[in-house]
């Protein structure tokens, strides 16, 4: 497969949906496949028309992490240093789809397991099939972890359930994970896809200028003292005041009716 047929990328009314393409082995990551999935992160973050974002895994399965039977198979020895490289480089999606001013919501379905649960954490909402397996698993390959998990594990659970997650490596049911705060949403498998894009794209035609203020105000709330995050909180707001969409929510709110944002 080429690049852009491992990772898909659709854009309808404001909503890019990523998809790992991958399904024969449960899309798995190697290299094709996260240089597509930061190349798509990178265009979501860039494309004005791309209002929100839906990353989700082909075929019954988001992601089961690395690749490991392809790193098992051996292949000629590369440098520590390009090794490391290459790695962070990759990571590179998982802190664009944290850090940019949209919303990303995760379609968990199958397993969600070591980097792959890695990149649905940098994801603002989870939604997860009610059979759908969660685990760190980094430990049980002689991994430490990568993709920003310990990260963003750690600023949503605490550091104990965090050393815990990541010593122990459970496997963990998507109800277990609802009941730890991991996932926002657990729906019946056979509704997974149609309650993800409805969230996605209810967020995609909301207001988006004031959507990104969220995030970064609680972005800015994960490592700013309060009164840098008090002075955040004010240019937003008062930012997000000046837009057409505050100015048409209000209208409707005298008018009583449902908004129509246009994300200005």
């Amino acid at each position: 497969m080429s690049d852009n047929q491992m990772v898909l990328q659709s854009l309808d009314k404001g909503l890019l949906t990523i998809t790992m393409n991958r399904p024969d082995r449960r899309n798995a990551l190697n290299p094709d496949m996260t240089r597509g999935l930061v190349e798509a992160a990178r265009r979501a973050q860039d494309d004005t028309e791309v209002r929100a974002v839906l990353i989700r895994g082909a075929g019954g399965t988001f992601c089961v992490g690395g690749d490991v039977k392809s790193m098992a198979e051996g292949r000629a020895p590369l440098p520590f240093e390009a090794k490391m490289a290459n790695l962070r480089r990759g990571m590179e999606v998982s802190r664009i789809l944290h850090q940019m001013p949209k919303p990303v919501v995760a379609q968990l379905d199958g397993a969600a397991a070591g980097a792959g649960l890695s990149i649905a954490l940098s994801c603002d909402l989870r939604v997860a099939s009610a059979s759908c397996k969660i685990t760190t698993a980094f430990a049980k390959v002689g991994f430490s972890g990568d993709y920003g998990g310990t990260y963003f594990l750690t600023k949503m659970l605490g550091s104990a359930k965090a050393r815990e997650l990541y010593l122990m490596s459970p496997v963990l049911s998507a109800q277990e994970a609802y009941n730890l705060g991991m996932v926002s949403k657990v729906v019946p498998d056979a509704d997974i896809e149609a309650e993800t894009l409805e969230l996605a794209r209810s967020l995609a035609q909301g207001p988006s200028v004031a959507l990104g203020y969220i995030k970064r105000n609680i972005n800015n709330a994960e490592t700013m003292t309060l009164e840098a995050c008090f002075d955040g909180e004010a240019i937003h707001h008062t930012r997000a005041g000046e837009t057409t969409d505050h100015k048409e929510a209000a209208k409707a709110f005298v008018e009583k009716r449902k908004p129509t944002f246009q994300g200005q």
